[in-house]
């Protein structure tokens, strides 16, 4: 079976549709925040532990719809949404293939996961259709944990901090994304495993909405690009994504358009590792404050990567 927006084969086999192999690419190799490199270099990866730098698990999502907008069509870049727990990190070069159950005429919700060749799962979670979405992944995750205490990186943070004003935010595609995301649209679109026509410039009449639109993976860029107004994790640290979700509500969202962002902390956690926390963003239209869509982003930050961590844990273990 081909998509024709996206000239990709589907296979499908005893109710699993698996897209081709892909080698992803690594655009974040030079990312900056609070004055260092993240995660993404290669050197600072190695120094905690990873075998090399990670891609960022946004970049997977594009593998995924090619297969959804099978299933259901142009409402996926309308009402779908995706949620997914990152399991295991990808290097450049290694290859990767998205697999999604097919639902019934009735489900509204179909597991999603992709594997390495190797076998090792690289993330699993759900894709949904909407607007009003099945209880996701991530939401099933986030309410399942506990809420951790005594956090040390994280100790500024609570749930319930909010940005205390609107952001406005734009993507075209020669828009510099900052020190965050060293790239542009356009050349993320160079290199993003599943080019869809919709996704480009000169073709953008083409598309149902008139304009061309924002991949799902270029959904957190969008809204990650500047401050987000909330209390931070002390540093110098690293973090990584854990976990994230894309969730149209009244979509897609378009290249060229500005919106308006608000964001607030939901969720604390904790691991041997890590400290983690949980941003809800909710993108709304500029005219009239609506929900367009919503992002849904575990932060996991690197206990070893902070150095007073040690001695902050023994001061607040005597409190």
């Amino acid at each position: 079976m081909i998509n024709n927006i996206w000239k990709t084969e589907i296979i499908e086999i005893n109710g699993v549709l698996r897209g081709p192999p892909k080698r992803p690419r690594q655009m974040l190799a030079e990312q900056e925040y609070d004055g260092h490199l993240s995660i993404h270099d290669n050197q600072q990866a190695q120094n905690l532990g990873f075998l090399g730098a990670p891609i960022e698990g946004p970049t997977h999502f594009s593998q995924f719809d090619p297969i959804l907008h099978s299933i259901w069509g142009d409402r996926w870049f309308e009402v779908g949404c995706i949620s997914a727990h990152f399991k295991n990190v990808v290097i450049e070069g290694e290859s990767v293939i998205a697999f999604v159950q097919r639902p019934t005429k009735q489900d509204k919700i179909t597991r999603v996961w992709a594997l390495k060749d190797s076998g090792e799962f690289v993330l699993e979670g759900t894709a949904s259709l909407g607007p009003t979405h099945p209880a996701t992944e991530l939401e099933k995750l986030l309410n399942s944990r506990p809420t951790a205490k005594k956090l040390v990186i994280l100790e500024n943070v609570k749930i319930g901090d909010r940005s205390s004003q609107y952001d406005r935010v734009k993507m075209g595609f020669r828009s510099h994304l900052g020190k965050n995301y060293p790239f542009t649209l356009a050349q993320k679109l160079k290199n993003i495993t599943e080019l869809c026509d919709w996704y480009c410039e000169t073709i953008s009449v083409k598309t149902p909405w008139g304009a061309p639109i924002i991949p799902f993976e270029m959904v957190n860029p969008l809204v990650r690009y500047t401050p987000d107004g909330l209390p931070s994790a002390k540093g110098p640290s690293i973090g990584l994504f854990a976990d994230l979700e894309v969730k149209m509500i009244n979509g897609p969202l378009l290249v060229n358009q500005e919106y308006l962002l608000d964001r607030e902390v939901v969720g604390l956690g904790e691991s041997k590792r890590t400290e983690s926390m949980w941003i809800k963003t909710h993108i709304r239209s500029i005219k009239t404050e609506e929900v367009i869509a919503t992002t849904l982003l575990n932060t996991a930050t690197l206990k070893d990567s902070y150095e007073l961590y040690k001695s902050e844990a023994k001061r607040l273990e005597k409190c």
